[in-house]
């Protein structure tokens, strides 16, 4: 017979999957990064949000905040690591200013997840009132990087292409929202559930986007051929004033969820 418990479980492993590729996503960005020797005009912003989040719903999943929560710790505590690594080579690759920048970043952020552990472990004693307290951060780290895709939208919209938006990502991230969403009902959390529902939703309105301006993509593609200009390299394309590149912006970086 099959139980809930089971139906959770299967559901936050295929979860954890779709997960892990995103986190692995901008792997070729970082492959470009190092045969360049230099960071270039990219963004340490999409990795540094991601690490944080990654921190703050690792410490949710524990057992003493929010038990029965494993496959939360296994994808958050793999994506801190892998959000790491990006950080760590931004940082190699940095000029002096830049690592400087990262590295207090980096600290804040350590001392952050450091006072809310220590608050949350020493001053409540109760594990509803610490899954409430922390998932409360939680859904405020979580809906803040879930809105991150509108300014790409807004580009789409504004010229009519979908080229700066890769439809594997927005299926991805689709596929990633809506796999934590039933997570989170199996039983019901909202903790889980509220940013997940809302990135289901910013995820459908990509791929309606996409199914919207899909041709008038190819027409423009093929009429820049046409004149020589060839195509764009995704991972050169900036959008907007933060110098993010299309993966950082789309990939809708996995709360873990």
């Amino acid at each position: 017979m099959v139980t809930a418990d089971i139906v959770r479980t299967v559901v936050g492993i295929i979860g954890n999957i779709i997960s892990g590729c995103l986190f692995l996503s901008p792997v070729p960005t970082f492959v470009e990064i190092w045969k360049k020797g230099s960071v270039g005009e990219y963004s340490a912003v999409p990795y540094m949000a991601t690490l944080m989040n990654c921190m703050v719903w690792t410490l949710y999943g524990l057992p003493m905040v929010h038990p029965h929560s494993l496959l939360v710790v296994s994808i958050n505590g793999g994506g801190c690591v892998i959000e790491m690594i990006y950080v760590t080579l931004f940082f190699l690759y940095s000029n002096r200013t830049r690592r400087l920048t990262l590295f207090l970043c980096l600290f804040s952020q350590l001392l952050f997840l450091t006072l809310l552990s220590i608050l949350t472990f020493t001053s409540i004693h109760d594990v509803d009132k610490r899954s409430a307290v922390v998932g409360t951060i939680c859904v405020i780290f979580n809906v803040a990087m879930y809105a991150s895709p509108l300014s790409v939208m807004k580009l789409v919209v504004r010229t009519k292409s979908v080229e700066y938006m890769p439809f594997s990502l927005s299926l991805a991230s689709f596929g990633n929202a809506v796999s934590w969403t039933a997570y989170s009902l199996i039983p019901f959390d909202p903790f889980m559930a509220i940013p997940n529902g809302i990135g289901t939703t910013f995820s459908v309105a990509q791929l309606i986007l996409y199914g919207t301006y899909y041709k008038s993509t190819k027409t423009q593609i093929e009429a820049r051929n046409a004149k020589g200009v060839g195509e764009v390299n995704l991972s050169e394309v900036v959008v907007g004033n933060n110098n993010q590149d299309p993966n950082n912006i789309i990939a809708v970086l996995p709360d873990g969820f």
